[in-house]
């Protein structure tokens, strides 16, 4: 007799009312605090890969440090999901990322989570190149992408995005972190 695949094993989607879905404003704002944090990451790395392939110049070998950061934040974010769910930023808008049946996240679908993201960048940036877009429209052309991506949890009965959809992952509600010593959450305990 096989072990059964914990993935084939999810619950139905009734069942789910015990973890609530994280509010749409907790994940922007959980995305915009993630932006800053990523600065110092790509900074790292790119740092990293100019010093050790003495790259002079920014356009020499810049597909291959393209590439690079590709990894880099795949395994920043590949390691954070299967080690709690939670990166920095997610922990600080309480937004945990699990299974749709509530357990947690693998490397194989941690990855593809990362890659099905992209989806709130890469077309409106395709589009753009596409145009040969100048000026404004450089950027108005993947503002809307990413705001038509985030109208997708209109289109999902649990308000999650397209690419949790796709790869059957869910953003929750973390509960909130207790004071170890009243055992309320933080922003409950009372002051001496």
């Amino acid at each position: 007799m096989t072990d059964a695949d914990p993935e084939s094993t999810a619950l139905p989607d009734a069942s789910l009312n015990f973890l609530p879905t994280a509010p749409l404003k907790n994940r922007m704002f959980c995305m915009v605090y993630e932006a800053m944090l990523l600065f110092g990451v790509v900074f790292i790395a790119g740092w990293l890969f100019s010093t050790l392939l003495q790259q002079r110049h920014a356009l020499v070998m810049r597909h291959g440090q393209q590439i690079w950061q590709f990894i880099v934040l795949g395994g920043y974010f590949g390691w954070f999901w299967t080690h709690g769910g939670q990166t920095l930023a997610m922990k600080t808008w309480r937004v945990r990322v699990v299974m749709r049946n509530g357990q947690a996240l693998r490397w194989p679908r941690a990855l593809m989570r990362y890659v099905f993201a992209w989806g709130w960048f890469v077309p409106g940036l395709a589009v753009a190149w596409w145009m040969e877009a100048r000026g404004a429209m450089l950027l108005l052309l993947p503002l809307l992408n990413a705001v038509l991506w985030s109208m997708t949890t209109r289109l999902d009965p649990d308000r999650q995005f397209l690419h949790d959809r796709i790869v059957g992952t869910r953003l929750v509600l973390a509960p909130a972190a207790k004071d170890p010593r009243e055992g309320k959450p933080i922003g409950e305990r009372s002051n001496p």
